[in-house]
Parts: C-alpha cells; structure tokens; sequence
C-alpha cells in the first residue's frame, strides 16, 4: 500500500471510510463490519474515518471494538461539530466548550487515550474558526489528539486556522463527479502545506456502476434524498460511467478501481477513504493502490466528466448551505 504525508502524518493511500456501517447505506452489520475492520489492518488499509455523528456514537464504538488489541496498527480520524440533520436548532456546534467535551465523549467510545486526527466536521457559521480550531490545539496540548484537521471548509477559513494551529488535513467530497475542490482550494492545500482527505470517491457508489435506478436503493438508503439519485437524475448521469468502463476494461480493472485510482491522481497531497462496510467491496478498493492511469486515460476520464456535469446537487439544499466552501 502506498503512503501519503498529511503534514507530519503519514497515511495509507487508500484509507477506510466507516460512515456506511452506522447510518445512511441500509441496515448496519456489526459483524461484518467489525471482519472489515480487521481485514483492512491486513491489507495496509490503516486509516480509519468515523465521526461521533455516525449512528449517534455507535460508529466510534464499533471501530473501538474492532480495533481493540491492535491500536497501534491503526490510524483513528474522527470529527466533531456536526450534531446531524434532525438537530434543533441548530445543526452545527463548534463552540469551544463543545469540542472539549464531544472528544471526551469520542475517547471514551473509541477505547482510546488519543485522536489520531480529530476534524472540525463542518464549520460553525456562530463561531469564529480561530475559537474552534484554539479549542482543538487545547486538545493537543493535553495530549487527547494529534493532528487537527477541518472538514468541508473553504480557502479563507483554511488559512485563518492554519494561523491558530498547524492544520494537516482537509476532508472534502472528491471525485469525478465532484471536482469542486479542484479550482481552489487543492491549490490552497498545497500551497499551505494541509494534505487533503478525499471522501466519496466513488460518487456514493454511483461511479461503480452497480446504481442503474432508484429502485437499486432501498427505502431507508439516504442517498435517496440525495438530488443526484433522484429517477431522472440517475437516468441523465448513468452514461457518464461508460468512460470509466472503458478505462477499466483496458487493466482488467473495476470502475471502482479506476475511479479511485483517478483520485490519487490528484496529488502527492491527497489520499482517499472510500467506503465500505463489506470485506470484498474493501479489497476491491485497496487494489486500486496498484493502478496507475496513463495521461491520456485521465485526460480521456476528465473530458467525460468536465467540473459541474453531474446532474443535481451533490446533498439536499439544506446540507449544502451548511457547507463552509
């Protein structure tokens, strides 16, 4: 496996995205996920991402477990900040008095003495990112993490922490269908020396091909509230996979594979954690550490899939406004 540096904090290049074995993608499967979890130590798949919103703390409690007697083999990120969509009044917390607490809360679930890498899960439009951020290096002083990272923020606000607190990642939706992130703010992770931790690269499994319909997604699947999943939307994206097929069938590849691997493409900067909450949907993932894609390949993947050409939003309209971009 492949390595990437998050500003002192050495990474798998495909890490593990543990959202989906909680909250969102059908019914959760401790078992499954917990040999998952233990499979990915074995493939070099170390970094693993949860968040204390996941299942309302079941997330961190699951990977605690899992990963109990192998502490040292892994990587923990979590986040906080985010109380969920169902959250009144207000969906975002990142007063100081919160972060202290909420990772009191995260180290107890996980088992743990210590946060790998603790992410500011959305920024707080109520508090100011150097309050934030001053809390969190409170939390590195006292030896309850390692390296601070933000989720889901904008160039400005990268900047303004990164004067309060050496920032090593930024988490945000990378993928060929979201590039976004491609005309700032990649820049400005390079720039300020942050790694960047791409999440979705599979399009929420849309760019693997296997959602041709809406029927594909059962009733409580959240992607169903999702605009880019909508019935007519999926119809309207569905040919746009033809061109990562294409560039999967010439290495005996998976569209899963190819679109990871474009990801890390990106830059030496930028690592990626795919989810999964089934073992061979994770050593599918982890081969696409080996895949290297040609210029012309990657020239020919993002002719097909120029910024801005999915149709619909990549959230609902109330999660994207709580976007810090």
């Amino acid at each position: 496996m492949r390595t990437r540096n998050l500003a002192g904090l050495t990474v798998p290049a495909i890490g593990l995205g543990c959202m989906g074995m909680s909250t969102a993608y059908g019914e959760p499967d401790d078992a499954e996920s917990t040999a998952a979890i233990l499979r990915a130590l074995d493939l070099g798949v170390t970094h693993f991402d949860s968040a204390d919103v996941y299942g309302n703390g079941h997330n961190e409690t699951l990977l605690g477990a899992a990963l109990k007697g192998r502490r040292d083999e892994a990587t923990i990120a979590t986040k906080v900040g985010n109380l969920g969509r169902a959250a009144a009044p207000r969906t975002v917390d990142g007063r100081p008095e919160h972060i202290l607490a909420a990772c009191d809360r995260s180290l107890s679930r996980l088992g743990v003495e210590t946060i790998d890498l603790y992410y500011l899960h959305r920024v707080d439009p109520e508090t100011a990112i150097e309050e934030s951020v001053g809390a969190m290096s409170r939390l590195v002083e006292a030896g309850k993490v390692r390296f601070v990272g933000l989720s889901e923020a904008g160039p400005e606000t990268l900047r303004r922490a990164c004067a309060v607190h050496p920032i090593a990642a930024l988490q945000s939706e990378l993928s060929l269908w979201s590039r976004d992130v491609e005309a700032e703010i990649l820049p400005a992770c390079r720039a300020l020396g942050v790694g960047f931790v791409a999440y979705a690269p599979l399009g929420r499994g849309f760019l693997t091909g296997t959602i041709p319909a809406l029927d594909t997604l059962i009733e409580s699947d959240r992607r169903r509230d999702h605009p880019r999943f909508s019935a007519d939307n999926i119809a309207r994206n569905a040919p746009l996979v033809e061109a990562i097929r294409t560039v999967a069938a010439a290495h005996d590849a998976t569209p899963a594979q190819v679109a990871i691997a474009w990801v890390l493409s990106r830059g030496e900067h930028v690592a990626t954690i795919p989810g999964a909450k089934r073992r061979r949907w994770l050593e599918e993932n982890a081969e696409a550490a080996a895949l290297t894609l040609s210029p012309a390949e990657i020239a020919a993947l993002e002719g097909a899939f120029p910024p801005g050409v999915a149709a619909g939003t990549r959230y609902p309209e109330k999660q994207m406004a709580s976007l810090g971009l």
